[in-house]
């Protein structure tokens, strides 16, 4: 089995890679920079890390749009951080148009820091370990991940237009989206390959998952 990760020099690249070998041993994880590279996975990994607007350049600059958009349909995918945020319609950080892969928006929290309930004050970026809610088991993230903690670090949060691709929601002031599932992809707002155990096994399932795919090339 060959995995890539996209690398378009956006993304905790060797991280997810390392802990993709970790959990993996018996496949070929790769850090892949061409559409030719990404055709010829197995499964496709998309992890994103920066600003949104830095990030889809650095896709158009390296030719890897139209590979994204075609592996996110034809291969087992998981999209991490902001690899999840691209995949949208559109992003308020830039103004910038997003792959268009799912419907819907991402945008920021509120701009002041005393939105959650009573006034309490949260800090942006929401930075560190939360817990997640799984409201649409999927074989990745399965009904028993609830409560588990894993690791974020972002400004803006996606609002999909379709609720059915919604797989968890995390509360910071305000329950939002964090993971979403649509046919062969999968994509988180956390970082599984810096959340420990739990995004360990995150991993492994996605493995096993991808793996298993219907029409497995």
């Amino acid at each position: 089995m060959r995995i890539a990760v996209i690398d378009y020099g956006m993304g905790n690249l060797r991280s997810v890679q390392k802990a993709l070998e970790q959990v993996a041993p018996q496949a070929e994880v790769a850090l892949v920079a061409t559409p030719e590279a990404v055709e010829a996975s197995n499964a496709v990994v998309f992890p994103g890390q920066g600003s949104f607007a830095d990030c889809m350049r650095a896709l158009h600059e390296r030719g890897l749009t139209e590979a994204v958009r075609w592996a996110a349909s034809h291969r087992p995918f998981l999209g991490i951080c902001v690899g999840l945020q691209l995949l949208f319609d559109h992003s308020e950080e830039g103004d910038v148009a997003g792959l268009g892969i799912l419907p819907g928006q991402v945008v920021r929290f509120p701009h002041t820091a005393a939105f959650a309930p009573g006034g309490r004050h949260l800090k942006v970026p929401h930075m560190g370990w939360n817990e997640i809610t799984v409201i649409r088991p999927h074989p990745v993230l399965p009904a028993e991940l609830t409560g588990t903690r894993f690791y974020f670090v972002h400004s803006y949060y996606v609002v999909t237009e379709r609720e059915t691709e919604i797989v968890a929601v995390c509360d910071y002031g305000f329950p939002f989206c964090c993971a979403v599932a649509h046919g062969s992809l999968v994509a988180t707002q956390f970082h599984p390959e810096k959340s420990g155990a739990a995004g360990l096994a995150l991993l492994s399932r996605f493995v096993a998952w991808a793996d298993a795919f219907p029409n497995h090339p």
